[in-house]
């Protein structure tokens, strides 16, 4: 193996270990350097060959957990284009994605009002590109002006937002009812938004 994909394979390793050791008791400011070279397996001192602190490998994870929810809305939108409807496929493949990464999705939601500024900073720069994509998309599929695509956009986003914080720890029968309710939501805020013009 070159020396180079052995350099990416551990870089890798170690971005997974730090997301293995969030859970709902530990945020990104809990976890030490040590602890995450003993999970990914490397020794400490070869960490900064990757990294530069703990700080930069934070952001990183920022970065990743908003590629992962970008995807998803990709992901979404294929489903949609085989035949599912807009809101039912978004909201279900929303609700597998937290099931499936809810570590990815617990870092956002922490570190959104947590501690570091640099850290919040960088969940809002996440949180606005996935604004924009929706403003794009919803402009492209109802025709609606961007002022109103983007206060739709901003909307939705808040209320998944907060509909995935209730879902994280939820059983399975409470994330179905909880689905349910958030798809007739989204769409009181779609047809408010059809209804709606802005000065």
């Amino acid at each position: 193996m070159s020396r180079q994909l052995q350099k990416l394979r551990t870089r890798r390793s170690i971005i997974d270990a730090a997301f293995s050791l969030l859970d709902d008791q530990r945020s990104l400011s809990s976890i030490s350097l040590r602890e995450v070279a003993r999970e990914a397996g490397i020794a400490p001192t070869s960490f900064y060959r990757h990294f530069k602190d703990i700080d930069e490998l934070g952001l990183t994870l920022v970065d990743e957990a908003g590629l992962a929810l970008r995807q998803l809305m990709r992901q979404a939108r294929l489903r949609i284009a085989s035949g599912g409807g807009v809101i039912n496929t978004s909201v279900d493949t929303f609700m597998e994605f937290i099931s499936d990464n809810s570590n990815v999705f617990r870092l956002l939601l922490r570190e959104h009002t947590g501690t570091s500024l640099a850290f919040r900073a960088a969940v809002l720069r996440e949180i606005q590109h996935f604004n924009v994509e929706l403003t794009d998309y919803t402009m492209a599929t109802t025709g609606l002006s961007p002022k109103v695509a983007n206060l739709q956009a901003e909307a939705m986003v808040k209320l998944v937002f907060s509909a995935g914080a209730e879902g994280l720890d939820a059983s399975v029968e409470q994330k179905k009812i909880l689905a349910g309710r958030l798809k007739l939501q989204l769409r009181f805020i779609a047809n408010g938004a059809l209804r709606t013009t802005v000065d």
